[in-house]
Formats: structure tokens, sequence, C-alpha cells
């Protein structure tokens, strides 16, 4: 599930070149503040892998929500112990 999340992710990502710098920025607009450049597409999409990884870590970390990408989702699961 947790990789489907991140597929889904990168699926909404947009992205642009930088024209001044020579390198390309993306951004998952649903994720607040997810971004990340690189000077290649593909090491953009590379680095904004890396940074939504690190987002859900966080946000898993803090018990912060995370909002549902299509029909993904990440959500705590609790568990009981019998």
């Amino acid at each position: 599930m947790l990789t489907e999340y991140i597929e889904e992710a990168l699926r909404r990502a947009h992205y642009d070149i930088m024209d001044e710098e020579d390198s390309y920025y993306g951004e998952v607009s649903e994720l607040k503040g997810v971004w990340a450049s690189g000077r290649t597409l593909e090491e953009c999409r590379k680095n904004l892998k890396e940074v939504i990884e690190g987002w859900i870590l966080f946000r898993t970390k803090k018990g912060m929500s995370m909002p549902k990408l299509g029909e993904y989702g990440i959500r705590e699961i609790e568990e009981t112990i019998l």
C-alpha cells in the first residue's frame, strides 16, 4: 500500500523547467510542502520520491494524517492484543 501511495503521488506531480537555472522543479500540490529539484527530469523525479518518503515518515512519527490520493491512503492501524 505504501508503494502504491508513493507512485500515485508521483503520477500527480507537476514538473517545470527553471529556465534561469537550467534545471527541473517538481511538486505534488496535494501533499503540502512536498517539492524537489534536479538537473534532469529523472533526477528531479528521484529526488521528489525521496522527499515523499521523508514526508510520510515525518507525518507518521508526529501522528499527523495524510490525504487520500485517489483510492490510496495511509492511516495508522490500531492493533488489539488479545
